[in-house]
């Protein structure tokens, strides 16, 4: 059960793929999750364009590289979010087009069944990405929510993630979904609704990122365990916690990097997610796909992190034992 190592090129999509693929293989990595912004992976492309398909290829096989995944984090964001500026700064200008909320959710919506299409026509598997909501904004619970306007989020994610994971199941593609602060599902109990919200339809699983469940004092083992069927692919990313009895898991409004906040996201090895018990429980349960290393420390050069997250992730990735320590005993 050897599990590739590869690295998500969310972090580095400035860089043209050829030189992405060059620095990863000189790094060490077996392959690469591609992000579908910059030139990595561009969906109309591998829809429309087959030279583009071929040259990609031959750029990650020339530096020995796999693909297992692809991610559309920025575009799935918008399936189901309420829409307002920050979308901007993210969205490619067809989808944003003039920002209006319902012209934005429907343009993501058919861009994420594309990206579906697209992965089975390059022959990718899974497609990694968000879901949006329309209650995260809510969490808090003031000014007063009730169960009904909860409900309806929870419909409306239902509603738009079905027709989508309609298309993923024609192609035999899997959504692996991360459970993460602003989408649909963000902890425990959340991952539990959503699962039920869309019939616990195959299509639709998880992408395991414990980076995003360390710093709510979520324990990301007994996350595994209880989602055990549903773990599509793994992200290798840390998270360090600062609380210090100024510092809030709420992070002040203080942005990544700052050191008064109460959480933030280190290189792997940096921080504070269990890794080797997570390890252990991934070999319990029996995942065999990728590790992706997502790189984000706004505290580390790029590029020093990806190597030493490498080195970390090596270690890391170790198989269970062939068989119990005591049974050569009776020999």
């Amino acid at each position: 059960m050897k599990r590739p190592i590869t690295l998500f090129t969310a972090q580095f999509t400035d860089m043209p793929l050829a030189r992405m693929a060059e620095k990863a293989a000189e790094w060490g990595y077996d392959g690469l999750e591609l992000a579908c912004w910059g030139d990595h992976f561009d969906v109309g492309r591998v829809l429309e364009d087959p030279d583009y398909v071929k040259e990609n290829r031959r750029i990650l096989e020339a530096n020995g590289l796999e693909v297992h995944t692809v991610s559309t984090h920025l575009i799935s964001q918008a399936v189901c979010d309420i829409v307002d500026e920050r979308h901007k700064g993210v969205l490619p200008a067809a989808i944003w087009g003039d920002g209006e909320t319902s012209g934005v959710q429907a343009r993501a919506e058919e861009e994420v069944k594309r990206t579906a299409r697209a992965a089975a026509a390059y022959g990718v598997g899974t497609v990694v990405g968000f879901t949006g909501s329309s209650i995260f904004h809510m969490f808090a619970g003031w000014p007063p929510v009730s169960e009904e306007m909860i409900d309806r989020g929870f419909d409306d994610f239902a509603e738009r993630w079905n027709r989508i994971i309609d298309v993923f199941d024609a192609e035999g593609v899997k959504f692996a979904f991360e459970v993460h602060p602003g989408e649909i599902a963000f902890d425990f109990w959340s991952t539990k609704r959503t699962l039920d919200a869309i019939g616990h339809r195959d299509g639709f699983g998880l992408n395991f990122d414990p980076s995003h469940l360390q710093w709510q004092g979520i324990d990301s083992v007994a996350f595994l365990d209880e989602f055990r069927d549903r773990i599509y692919h793994v992200h290798l990313k840390d998270t360090h916690v600062n609380l210090d009895g100024r510092n809030g898991v709420l992070n002040s409004h203080l942005l990544d990097g700052n050191m008064r906040r109460g959480w933030d996201f280190v290189s792997l090895g940096h921080g504070d997610v269990p890794f080797e018990q997570i390890v252990r429980k991934l070999n319990e349960i029996g995942y065999s796909g990728p590790l992706s290393v997502e790189w984000e420390d706004n505290g580390m050069d790029r590029e020093h992190g990806a190597v030493d997250a490498l080195e970390v992730a090596r270690k890391l990735n170790f198989q269970p034992a062939a068989a119990a320590w005591h049974s050569t005993f009776g020999e």
